[in-house]
């Protein structure tokens, strides 16, 4: 079973059938950038391909398999253009990720550009959450369209990149939701999104 026909199973019965190590086998990964395959169940690995922030690139950070370099998320937010940011994604990105042997791309970024001095602000479309919201949803529209699962991230107030590993996001519940949410929400109204990288 290839990953693309595998989309149509029903999950809730191949759940039901893992065995307790199939199923930590799910979790864990194979390597960093493969799922695991359960072959008694037709359960394909899962390739997925790293999203530099200007592109598509593999497993090796050098010397890897060249790509096309895009404009960065600011950049393409800036435009409010979200037909291109599909066609971007589905016409450019889908392709290469699928060059690659990957079945889903790690993209797009839906944070919010809080801060000027955020490492990887540029990554996420801009400081506005609705703007944010429709942005994301057209990536993933024309990446899927292109036959490429897209990965939304980083779910949720990972904001900032100083200590981002053992720093922790406190805020009030209504800025989460009208701030931080509230771009992860629209995109998954407008796409549904193949999945989610939390943060």
């Amino acid at each position: 079973m290839t990953a693309a026909s595998f989309a149509d199973a029903d999950i809730q019965d191949v759940v039901d059938k893992l065995t307790t190590e199939e199923a930590i086998s799910l979790i864990s990964g194979v390597g960093f950038w493969s799922t695991a395959a359960v072959p008694r169940l037709g359960v394909p690995s899962i390739n997925v391909s790293v999203f530099g922030p200007n592109g598509v690139r593999g497993g090796f950070f050098f010397n890897g398999t060249p790509a096309n370099c895009i404009p960065c998320a600011t950049a393409l937010g800036a435009t409010w253009d979200t037909e291109l940011v599909s066609e971007i994604a589905s016409n450019l990105l889908a392709p290469e990720v699928k060059q690659r042997a990957s079945s889903v791309l790690l993209a797009p970024t839906c944070n919010i550009q809080r801060s000027p001095l955020g490492g990887r602000s540029f990554e996420s479309f801009a400081e506005d959450s609705h703007l944010s919201g429709h942005m994301a949803a057209a990536y993933i529209n024309g990446l899927q369209s292109g036959g490429v699962g897209a990965c939304i991230k980083h779910f949720v107030a990972n904001d900032q990149e100083d200590e981002r590993m053992g720093s922790d996001s406190i805020l009030s519940e209504r800025a989460l939701r009208e701030i931080y949410l509230y771009p992860f929400m629209l995109a998954e109204k407008l796409s549904k999104p193949m999945c989610y990288m939390t943060s």
